[in-house]
């Protein structure tokens, strides 16, 4: 999977990276590289999947899509 991260120089140096398709899912590190390795920590985080996210409704289907 790719996604298309946004990387700004921070004030206070270092840098912040955030993922744009992925609401909430921000980062940031001391170099161009720290902050990209911290991103993919981040991102592979928020994609995570935990059994939270699992409890549905007696009634629900669940149905994939191609997108």
């Amino acid at each position: 999977m790719k996604l298309r991260v946004v990387l700004e120089p921070s004030e206070e140096g270092g840098y912040t990276v955030y993922v744009p398709s992925l609401p909430g899912c921000i980062s940031e590190g001391d170099t161009k590289e720290e902050a990209l390795e911290n991103i993919r920590e981040a991102i592979d985080l928020y994609l995570e999947v935990v059994d939270d996210d699992l409890v549905f409704n007696e009634k629900a289907e669940q149905i994939e899509i191609a997108v």
